[in-house]
């Protein structure tokens, strides 16, 4: 049998029962479209992710107060509540160790904020200035507090977006405007560019102000929540971490680094993390779509048994007059192919058009890749011939006289 011949015969078969055809591709077309869009949306969650991670700063180390719970880990107890970091302790490793860019400590907490007939419930982060560097903070209007504000303890304030839309409206200038911070007030002197969500919490809804005003005005106390270190590149974090905790192991007076009153996390180490959960949630959508691709196998399966049946006759006359056992195969088999070919085809178009509204018409970021799509139809062309192969050696195992008895 000629290629020219088989493709004659496949087509013919397959137009031969229109809406039989068209309801075994439908369910080729689900399952192709469906990989593809999951897949998208664990990619672009993925993406979306790292950006925001990378946006929070680069060649980071996060120093936090808390006692490790085992020796390697990079989980504290009491993280964030504990009180064992200073800024004298941020202090000695900006001046004592060296590859270090810039180093920022600050303070967190949430207050209840209010401004005129308006308030809200949000993050007071007090910082220094550098803190603009460590974190990649850009500055939409106005200005970031300087650093004889930080010394003074001048009552400043500046707003992130979420923020300012909460309190005083999107197309409000808040910039001299008063707020109250846990009923103190406070001067609008800025607001920070948009950056998004970290995964974590929302870094566009944050107020910051001086570091020393948060302690003196706010906590009440002169610990840190946080110490950020800005490395001068990437060759040296793992050297900075080791002298950082060196270190602060020497200033805390603990001479077992198992019963480290702090513990330093990598900024390399989050990311990591990170894209492996994106990567398991990619392939749990991708395996959950990839369900819809099997049921349409078996809807191939279907088709093509029926079809064994209705043909019996055709086959046996075509075993009769010469035609071999594997002439029959190709031909059931290249059917088979032909309507995963045509499903998959459609299916990454619709897919790909799914992908694009998601992204158009939700907050949900998607990214469409070249190997997504080759894999969504290399398993559909695999699952055509897995799916087909059984009705096409059955078809060729007919006896051609009782094939041509068959009524």
């Amino acid at each position: 049998m000629s290629i020219l011949d088989l493709f004659e015969e496949t087509f013919f078969a397959i137009s031969a029962n229109k809406a039989r055809s068209f309801l075994t591709i439908l369910g080729i077309v689900i399952g192709v479209g469906s990989v593809v869009a999951m897949v998208s949306i664990g990619q672009g969650a993925g993406a979306s992710i790292e950006e925001s991670i990378q946006s929070m700063g680069s060649n980071l180390l996060m120093v936090s107060p808390g006692t490790q719970r085992g020796p390697g880990t990079q989980i504290s107890a009491g993280r964030g509540s504990a009180q064992s970091l200073t800024i004298e302790d941020a202090e000695a490793i900006e001046n004592e160790i060296a590859f270090i860019k810039a180093v920022a400590p600050e303070v967190s907490s949430r207050y209840q904020i209010t401004a005129k007939s308006t308030n809200t419930n949000t993050s007071v982060l007090g910082t220094v200035f550098s803190y603009t560097e460590v974190k990649n903070l850009g500055i939409d209007m106005g200005t970031f507090f300087s650093e004889q504000d930080v010394k003074s303890s001048s009552k400043v304030a500046v707003l992130g977006p979420t923020v300012r839309d909460d309190l005083f409206g999107e197309d409000i200038n808040p910039i001299g405007q008063k707020i109250k911070i846990n009923k103190i007030s406070f001067s609008v002197i800025g607001v920070t560019n948009a950056k998004g969500s970290t995964g974590f919490s929302s870094q566009d809804d944050i107020i910051y102000i001086p570091i020393s005003t948060g302690q003196r005005f706010l906590s009440g106390n002169d610990y840190v929540n946080t110490i950020n270190i800005q490395v001068e590149d990437e060759e040296h974090m793992s050297v900075v971490e080791e002298e950082v905790t060196t270190l602060l192991l020497i200033r805390h007076n603990i001479s077992n680094p198992d019963e480290a009153d702090f513990s330093i996390m990598n900024q390399a180490d989050i990311l990591e993390a990170m894209s492996s959960v994106s990567g398991t949630l990619t392939l749990l959508l991708g395996a959950i779509a990839g369900i819809s691709l099997i049921v349409g196998g078996v809807g191939i399966m279907n088709m093509m048994l029926t079809t064994v049946t209705e043909r019996t006759r055709e086959i046996g006359l075509r075993k009769a007059i010469g035609a071999k056992s594997k002439d029959i195969i190709l031909q059931f088999l290249s059917e088979a192919t032909a309507l995963t070919f045509i499903g998959g085809t459609i299916g990454i178009i619709l897919g790909w058009i799914a992908s694009v509204a998601i992204t158009q018409f939700s907050d949900t970021t998607t990214s469409v890749s070249t190997w997504s799509i080759f894999l969504a139809f290399g398993v559909s062309a695999f699952i055509g011939i897995v799916f087909g192969y059984y009705p096409a050696r059955r078809a060729a195992s007919l006896n051609p006289i009782e094939a041509l008895r068959y009524e």
